[in-house]
């Protein structure tokens, strides 16, 4: 491990000599990166250092094994870990969720958030989902006392195998003293966000086979009810697109949702720079530099930030989340589909926007003319239980649907405008820009195919579709 470090330390001075821009320097250890892990390259004093782990474990029953033993990823960091309470099922999980926790000098806000995450999901969605804390601070007294709390309030949860605490030993951080002190930063704020940047990655790379997705959370965060079917909605509705990070959260490293195959990479990425800037602002370069230009928020906010002093130094922190709604159920299922229409597109607000729930996200189109639709044909024959589609904003309540009608369709072909229903029924009319039809599947005798939206008179204005919402009957299948 020490070698590793060593390592670092070269890059880090290759660094200083350099003139190149920090962005040209992230991309190039981000190649290193990538054919490091590509080839699965380890250190031989690593190699050695493991074995020897293997060969004579340390003094201690909390001392289980190193965690490359539990992962099949040749690029994750070896760390031989403190089982504190509970431990890995070999079942893997649809979701693990991820907090690092520390000693606050005011206030400790953990096991409520232990709680929120539990209380907040049904018995079905407890199944689906681990809770690991990884308790990132090295008062061995304070993290015992801790444990001993959390084993009495969440016992049930440590035998079910649906939370577990770790720890990851002080002799492998690197050195936290002498740091770059970038953006200016005292020098105790530099070592509290280059600390907490090797938590968080010695703790993405604990959780990497675990599960097939994974969220991080803030060890003082509030959840909204079944937020796990909602998280589940969001992810089918992404079918087919490319993705690094969801967010559902406007805050810190809260709500940020990841495939666990790219944790590996994640937590070397942390580990490389953890000196140079706060973590939030390490994912943003992270997921642009894996492709995803934009972000990609949700609303409403599935978590919300509780606590009231921050863990740096105690500080007051009363940031809340304006988007955060304690009851997320209604959320849509929108499933998986093909959009298409014919009316004049402005500028990159194409139709796939109003089918999505992304914040800031719509679909707007020049003047319709009588005749003209908007059509979401679905990629399987779906029963659809209820539609609301809200046309205009706040601040552009002109550019609303004036006339229009609703129709479902079925008997799906090919044609040269793409694919099309055969044959269509109306649902109803827009009034003031918006409609809503519940009990579709009562009214129609037949699986929807097509929901498509039919212009019945030209306008002048143009026209924002801001929201499609689509709920199903059925139970819906949840990628892997």
């Amino acid at each position: 491990m020490r070698v590793m470090w060593k390592s670092v330390d070269k890059m880090r001075c290759f660094r200083k000599r350099s003139m190149f821009p920090f962005l040209g320097f992230l991309i190039t250890f981000l190649l290193f990166f990538n054919l490091y892990m590509d080839g699965g390259y380890v250190l031989e004093a690593e190699k050695r250092q493991l074995g020897e782990t293997l060969m004579h474990p340390p003094n201690t029953d909390r001392y289980v094994h190193t965690f490359r033993d539990l992962s099949n990823f040749s690029g994750t960091i070896n760390v031989t870990y403190r089982y504190l309470a509970g431990i890995p099922l070999p079942r893997k999980k649809f979701l693990t969720i991820g907090l690092s926790s520390v000693k606050r000098k005011k206030g400790n806000y953990l096991l409520e958030t232990i709680k929120s995450i539990f209380d907040q999901s049904s018995y079905e969605e407890l199944k689906e989902i681990v809770v690991v804390v990884h308790l990132a601070d090295f008062d061995l007294v304070w993290c015992e006392n801790l444990v001993q709390e959390i084993s009495r309030k969440f016992a049930h949860h440590i035998i079910a195998g649906r939370l577990l605490v770790i720890q990851a030993p002080e002799e492998y951080y690197p050195s936290l003293d002498g740091l770059k002190r970038n953006y200016n930063d005292p020098e105790d704020r530099v070592r509290f966000r280059s600390k907490q940047n090797v938590d968080y990655a010695f703790l993405l790379n604990f959780c990497t086979n675990l599960s097939h997705f994974y969220m991080m959370l803030e060890d003082d965060v509030r959840c909204s009810r079944n937020f796990l079917t909602a998280l589940k909605k969001v992810i089918t509705s992404r079918e087919g697109s490319y993705w690094v990070m969801l967010e559902f959260s406007k805050l810190g490293y809260i709500g940020k949702l990841y495939h666990s195959r790219d944790l590996p990479r994640l937590a070397h990425f942390l580990l490389m720079f953890y000196q140079e800037m706060p973590c939030d602002w390490l994912l943003i370069h992270f997921r642009g530099l894996l492709a995803q230009k934009d972000v990609i928020r949700f609303k409403p906010s599935l978590f919300q930030h509780m606590g009231y002093y921050s863990s740096y130094k105690g500080a007051e922190n009363k940031l809340k989340d304006d988007d955060f709604e304690e009851d997320s159920i209604d959320i849509p299922d929108n499933p998986p589909a093909s959009l298409y229409t014919n009316i004049n597109v402005f500028e990159n607000y194409d139709a796939t926007k109003a089918y999505s729930s992304i914040v800031d996200e719509y679909f707007w189109g020049k003047p319709p003319c009588t005749g003209d639709f908007f059509i979401i044909i679905f990629n399987r024959s779906t029963k659809i239980s209820r539609i609301k589609i809200v046309t205009g904003t706040e601040d552009r309540q002109n550019d609303i649907l004036h006339h229009g009608a609703l129709e479902v369709g079925q008997k799906s072909v090919d044609t040269k405008q793409g694919r099309q229903c055969t044959s269509y029924i109306t649902l109803g009319e827009f009034k003031v820009g918006n409609i809503e039809v519940n009990n579709v599947d009562h009214k129609i005798g037949f699986d929807i195919e097509c929901v498509r939206i039919v212009v019945t008179a030209s306008q002048k204005e143009w026209l924002i579709i801001r929201t499609i919402s689509l709920w199903t009957t059925q139970q819906m299948t949840f990628l892997k």
